[in-house]
């Protein structure tokens, strides 16, 4: 027996050595691999920046008409050492802009710690959409590429792990993180005086997906998941609660069982009196993907269910809103590449009524949602932009000095179209129409429509691939708004890019 624990031991004590060994040498490749990235960026607008050339740039764009900025980074990906189980990647991005909430800015700065499939991701990081398409979509209404990324540290399986061996016909992925807003000084001297904002806010996000097939060996896919956030913690000023204003400032709880009570969407707020309601601003979205691959082509359905607390995570108050789309990926052509459609609908928000139990009215009828809104929270935005969907009109838009969403109740049609129509040339058209009849607390007089419109085109001299390709791109974009929610709106867009390799 002590023979076999010894060898059990002596064992351990190897593969111990050897995964030692392994990290120091992930260190030492660190140093390789580096490419850089510059860009210039500058918008002309009459009137505000147009819907789709400021929306989906993950937070880096201006309201005001006439901006722009200087940016630069260096980037390392862990796929540079696919070969080996320890893999490091990190990217420090910054911008200097004018016309922006920030005259400085972090873009990313983070560090990647691979082991095998698994991942731990430290800092700011700009991260993709999931079962969308992040070219021409409208957007994920729980984790979208609209608002600058926050600060975080999360542990993640970022590409899809086989649960069923080599045939690979299930597979998941997810995350699960903590991190904290960066807005909160600016919230402050962003908003009018009596009006809500929090610093300090913590941020807890959480995501799983599952793939069922495998379209190598069968054409048809299935994939799903469930992404789900809560805001809680920081210092939030001028709470509202049932009453009204309750006090000038509330520190929020932010020990062990605040965290955990972000994790299962339990606990409650000091502003909820007698109707213990989630504690923090809890949110997600159901994702759904099917699709089917021809010899050349790819059709693709999906749907993204989105809720607020529990009353619409479930079924209890019917799916009526979500965000229905269908992508088309074209056999290889001059003409088009890819092909969007989306329907959106939120305007039903488990309906108009809300009601908690009393002993007069034992029933609970939890209806009225408010969409990105929150009572303590500045709503599901990070500096002035929706952290999901932008056709929920981003505060920044309202130019009011409130941080609300005030148009939330809406239905939509989005398209988007891309193509390659010669070597190096890419192009992208989206177009968004809107009928929005504002919130249920306060509706709109009139139902407002909107159009947004947008015209983009990238050419890359020294080829390699599609977009950010090394070397030199040179970019233009038109776009414009006809609307009574953002303005009559035209923008123009030039952008200069230069990426390259800094280490091999």
């Amino acid at each position: 027996m002590a023979s076999k624990l010894s060898h059990i031991l002596s064992g351990l004590t190897f593969l111990s050595a050897v995964n030692a060994a392994s990290a120091q040498t992930a260190l030492t490749r660190a140093g390789k691999g580096i490419e850089y990235k510059a860009e210039a960026q500058v918008t002309a607008s009459d009137g505000q920046t147009p819907l789709w050339l400021g929306a989906n740039r993950q937070g880096l764009s201006s309201v005001k008409g006439d901006n722009g900025y200087l940016r630069a980074g260096i980037f390392r990906s862990a796929t540079h050492d696919t070969l080996h189980n320890w893999r490091i990647g990190y990217g420090a991005d910054i911008a200097v802009p004018y016309n922006f909430t920030s005259s400085f800015v972090i873009q990313q700065l983070y560090a990647d710690f691979d082991y095998k499939k698994l991942r731990l991701s430290a800092g700011s990081k700009e991260r993709p959409m999931q079962l969308k398409n992040n070219e021409l979509s409208s957007g994920s209404q729980t984790f979208g590429i609209n608002a600058r990324p926050v600060p975080q540290i999360r542990v993640e399986l970022p590409e899809y792990l086989s649960i069923t061996g080599r045939s690979n016909w299930a597979a998941i992925k997810g995350h699960f993180g903590y991190g904290m807003l960066t807005d909160g000084g600016w919230q402050e001297s962003y908003v009018v005086p009596g009006h809500h904002y929090a610093k300090k806010a913590l941020y807890h996000t959480k995501a799983g997906y599952l793939r069922i097939g495998n379209e190598e060996k069968f054409p048809l896919v299935f994939e799903g998941g469930l992404e789900m956030a809560c805001l809680f913690g920081g210092t939030v000023y001028n709470p509202i609660g049932r009453e009204g204003v309750l006090d000038e400032k509330l520190e929020m709880g932010h020990g062990p069982k605040d965290f955990i009570d972000a994790i299962f969407g339990t606990g409650s707020d000091a502003t909820d009196g007698e109707y213990a309601n989630s504690a923090g601003n809890t949110l997600g979205s159901w994702l759904f993907s099917l699709s089917y691959k021809g010899k050349d082509w790819k059709l693709r359905a999906y749907y993204d269910h989105f809720f607020e607390d529990h009353s619409m995570m479930f079924f209890q108050y019917g799916w009526q809103d979500g965000l229905l789309g269908v992508e088309f990926t074209a056999p290889r052509n001059p003409a088009v590449t890819s092909l969007v459609y989306e329907y959106i609908n939120t305007s039903y928000q488990s309906g108009p009524v809300y009601h908690d139990h009393t002993t007069a009215i034992p029933d609970q009828v939890s209806g009225s949602d408010n969409y990105y809104n929150h009572n303590l929270y500045a709503g599901w935005q990070h500096w002035g932009q929706a952290i999901g969907n932008p056709l929920f009109v981003s505060p920044l838009y309202n130019r009011n000095g409130r941080l609300d969403f005030t148009g939330n109740r809406f239905k939509a049609h989005h398209f988007g179209l891309s193509g390659d129509p010669a070597t190096g040339l890419h192009y992208r058209l989206l177009y968004s129409y809107m009928r929005n009849w504002g919130t249920y607390s306060s509706p709109f007089e009139d139902v407002r429509y909107n159009s947004s419109f947008l015209a983009e085109a990238h050419y890359s001299p020294s080829h390699i691939g599609r977009l950010d390709t090394r070397g030199w791109q040179f970019g233009a974009a038109f776009a414009l708004d006809r609307s009574k929610q953002y303005g009559n709106n035209t923008g123009f867009r030039l952008t200069v890019r230069k990426t390259g390799v800094l280490t091999k």
